[in-house]
């Protein structure tokens, strides 16, 4: 059982088997992005790449009609199974990204898509390594999720994404606005290098990602709304 009630109030614990991704910092940062959100109750909530479903079930407590979706099946049961237990109502659908959900709307989207810069230029296809790299620059799932995110979005509705100051925040915001969404950066915290970017940290210089001797990963939360 794993729990960030500790590091704030705003995620619940949650089981995350191996292979699940369980909630970290940038599940925190989003966590408490969604708690300064207005979300009104019965309103309809997508949490894409949900994982152990701990953002899912942040929403659902707070009343909203919450569908979750990740393309593994693992993760699917993980959430169902953590829904269960806090005795929440969440339909958690498998398929990829958006797919599952396709010619539906809702009042807000949050999304912590696997953003990792990654040598190889490929996504994994199993493994531990599914849950975070995206290709050389990062950003093969986010901007996936960016450009069809507004067809999904309501009038008003608003997509919560976080991901790492390594994709770049500037090719985001520029996206994000081309797609027909109002965005601005929401939230940004430091952390320190895990073991992924740890191991990595040679490659990541020699791409001119980070400097030599840099320690931290910046996380940043974006709020994009459809103003129309």
């Amino acid at each position: 059982m794993l729990s960030l009630l500790e590091k704030g109030g705003h995620i619940g614990p949650v089981v995350a088997p191996a292979r699940v991704y369980a909630p970290q910092e940038d599940t925190l940062l989003l966590a408490e992005a969604l708690e300064r959100q207005p979300l009104r109750r019965g309103a309809d909530v997508l949490d894409v790449g949900t994982g152990g479903g701990a953002l899912a079930l942040a929403a659902a407590r707070r009343g909203a009609c919450v569908t979750a979706v990740d393309r593994a099946w693992r993760a699917v049961l993980t959430t169902r199974i953590n829904a269960a237990l806090a005795r929440l109502s969440v339909e958690v659908l498998c398929g990829d990204l958006l797919a599952p959900v396709s010619g539906r709307r809702f009042d807000l989207i949050l999304c912590n898509p696997p953003y990792v810069p990654a040598p190889d230029p490929g996504l994994p296809r199993h493994g531990p390594a599914v849950a975070w790299d995206a290709g050389p620059d990062g950003r093969a799932l986010v901007d996936r999720v960016i450009d069809g995110a507004a067809d999904l979005l309501r009038p008003g509705g608003v997509l919560l994404l976080v991901h790492s100051g390594l994709c770049g925040v500037v090719p985001t915001l520029a996206r994000l606005n081309r797609s027909g969404l109002r965005a601005v950066v929401a939230d940004r915290r430091y952390i320190p290098f895990g073991p992924v970017l740890t191991s990595r940290r040679q490659w990541l210089e020699e791409r001119e990602l980070i400097v030599p001797g840099e320690e931290k990963e910046e996380l940043v939360i974006f709020h994009a709304e459809r103003t129309e």
